[in-house]
């Protein structure tokens, strides 16, 4: 896992204007310009896609990432795309790993199905370059609870939600900073999001949150400020 203050980019093609083509399009220069931007994490989330309208965007926005992340000391991308929910889109693409919802299969049953799939790929055929043998498995907290569970469960890190009102849902309901600083108690890292600005980062930061995930925060803005400012 990468050190210092973690940045996890949420996609949501929806929120841009114009016709399918078009939204498929800004969103795809939108995850060039986060993994150009320093960002260390990109998760998939188009949720309304079919299955194979998901995997040939995973597959793209898996070439865009290659195309544009800055490389480790280690030879690995900088950034890491997740995709939501979806093991064997995530393998098809050859991305990093996946992000699961509180109610979804544990970390531990993608990691089983991850290497058996893994397994039958190389069998198959010698080109097994790009496929990562140790997923990045996220999962969505609610809970200090949900976040030991998670730890448990062997994931790499957890987002906790929701930690703020979000600007676009006034009067929603959110966990606040002192369930924040509890999740933050576990054996794992623990991300913040909900309605996180650059304004409320800080405070995400000194309840003990190892990062930051959000939507609206990057498709917004200039992503590169963004993360510098964040970081700063």
């Amino acid at each position: 896992m990468p050190e210092g203050f973690l940045v996890y980019y949420i996609t949501d093609r929806t929120a841009f204007a114009g016709d399918e083509r078009t939204r498929r399009l800004r969103l795809l220069d939108k995850i060039a310009e986060a993994a150009g931007g320093g960002v260390d994490y990109i998760q998939l989330r188009e949720k309304d896609l079919s299955t194979c309208e998901l995997e040939s965007l995973a597959r793209e926005a898996m070439r865009v990432v290659r195309s544009n992340s800055k490389l480790t000391e280690n030879g690995e991308l900088r950034t890491a795309l997740l995709i939501n929910s979806r093991t064997d889109i995530a393998l098809a693409a050859a991305a990093a790993g996946v992000h699961l919802r509180a109610d979804d299969i544990s970390p531990k049953d993608v990691k089983a199905i991850w290497r058996c799939l893994a397994d039958a790929h190389e069998a198959k055929s010698s080109r097994t370059e790009n496929w990562p043998r140790n997923p990045i498995v996220s999962v969505s907290c609610h809970s200090a609870r949900d976040a030991v569970q998670a730890a448990r469960d062997g994931a790499t890190f957890a987002l906790f939600a929701p930690v703020f009102e979000k600007k676009d849902v006034p009067g929603s309901s959110r966990a606040g900073l002192g369930l924040l600083r509890e999740a933050c108690r576990a054996n794992i890292p623990v991300l913040a999001l909900g309605g996180v600005t650059l304004q409320n980062s800080e405070a995400c930061r000194r309840a003990g949150a190892a990062g930051i995930a959000a939507i609206r925060l990057f498709q917004e803005n200039d992503i590169a400020t963004v993360v510098r400012e964040l970081r700063g």
